[in-house]
């Protein structure tokens, strides 16, 4: 058993020393800040904390499609912000792949990235109930919503008779001549 101890020992320093390269490899390395871009609905926009500005000038994005190639081909946008972030965003975007680029005002890249626009669905409009009148506006009812009743329309009626009758009445008195 005496010496399996330093076998064992022995074994295990190999392995550790084996172990140790594979460690530091899967350790990410330091990358620079990079860019961040997202979509919310037909809008793209981008966010970045590696540019400086340079004549008041943070840099510029562009959004490229998958049929060009370069910068200059894409919907440029100036970048604006701060010293600890900067952004840009383009709307009306079509659904597709895009390509993101930021390029800073000292001409350095900050980053690349694609991202996938999704087509957006029409927004579907439902009918909101609505309060409405019980009989509606009764037309040629005078445009009143009131019911008045049978009592009150046949007494308005009988007025309406007695005066054409009245009327009549006066217009041919009027016409006959002066009997004394």
């Amino acid at each position: 058993m005496r010496n399996s101890s330093p076998v064992l020992r022995s074994g295990l320093t190999v392995a550790a020393a084996a172990a140790l390269p594979l460690a530091l490899a899967a350790v990410p390395a330091a990358a620079g800040p990079g860019i961040s871009v997202s979509t919310t609905g037909s809008t793209v926009s981008v966010t970045t904390s590696a540019c400086t500005q340079i004549n008041g000038s943070w840099g510029t994005a562009s959004l490229l499609t998958s049929s060009q190639g370069s910068f200059a081909q894409g919907r440029q946008v100036t970048l604006s912000g701060t010293s600890t972030r900067q952004s840009a965003a383009w709307s009306n975007v079509t659904s597709g792949t895009y390509t993101v680029i930021v390029i800073c005002s000292d001409g350095t890249t900050a980053g690349t990235q694609s991202v996938v626009v999704s087509p957006t669905a029409s927004p579907t409009r439902s009918p909101s109930p609505s309060a409405s009148p019980s009989r509606g506006v009764m037309g040629g009812v005078g445009g009143s919503a009131t019911d008045y009743g049978t009592v009150t329309l046949v007494a308005g009626g009988t007025l309406v008779g007695a005066g054409v009758l009245a009327t009549a009445w006066y217009v041919r008195r009027r016409n006959r001549p002066y009997r004394l």
